[in-house]
């Protein structure tokens, strides 16, 4: 055998063993199998889906940060103003019937941006003021322009509540308290955590 023909057939040798390698680690980076789950495990872990009301997670306080008020027995109660990693403040809470009969969620909650408004009824209205460094933060919106904020909001039987959030670039971190105003319900001042 030549010395040529052997440096040859190494370097085949080579490729195809490289080759096989590559096409290993790409079938294996496009099979996201799930792991085989017990069912008892199951049946337990999972989440389960209520169409009722929820009962309240523990990490959540039993006192609301503030309560806006608005029309027809509408109120939002804010339970956590949280200050995200990302440079986000994301503001979560329930809207709540108070009311004796079913209430319309008003298309005014969603604001007037033509952006928001098309992606259905929203919060997308909904801003932060801070009055000390004279700023309004409006509800971010994704790159479709989708709000960050809850959407699909039609109506609410009489007592009956669903949980919210909505989602706001973060004020300066000197800035502790805010102004939460959501058009149609009266403001109200809430803490940074």
């Amino acid at each position: 055998m030549s010395e040529r023909y052997a440096k040859k057939t190494g370097r085949g040798v080579a490729v195809a063993v490289l080759a096989a390698g590559l096409l290993l680690g790409l079938a294996g980076c496009g099979a996201e199998e799930k792991p085989p789950r017990d069912k008892a495990a199951t049946a337990t872990s999972a989440p389960q889906k209520n169409r009722g009301n929820p009962q309240p997670q523990s990490e959540e306080p039993s006192e609301p940060l503030a309560v806006l008020k608005g029309q027809e027995g509408l109120e939002l109660a804010v339970f956590s103003a949280k200050r995200d990693q990302g440079g986000f403040v994301t503001v979560s809470g329930k809207l709540k019937n108070s009311g004796g009969d079913v209430a319309i969620i008003p298309a005014q909650l969603g604001g007037n941006e033509t952006e928001i408004i098309k992606h259905g009824n929203s919060l997308g209205g909904a801003t932060l003021v801070d009055s000390v460094g004279k700023k309004r933060y409006y509800v971010l919106r994704d790159t479709d322009g989708r709000p960050l904020t809850t959407t699909d909001l039609s109506s609410l039987a009489a007592g009956a509540w669903t949980n919210v959030f909505m989602q706001f670039p973060a004020p300066p971190a000197t800035t502790s308290e805010v102004s939460l105003q959501l058009p149609t319900f009266t403001p109200a001042t809430i803490k940074l955590s």
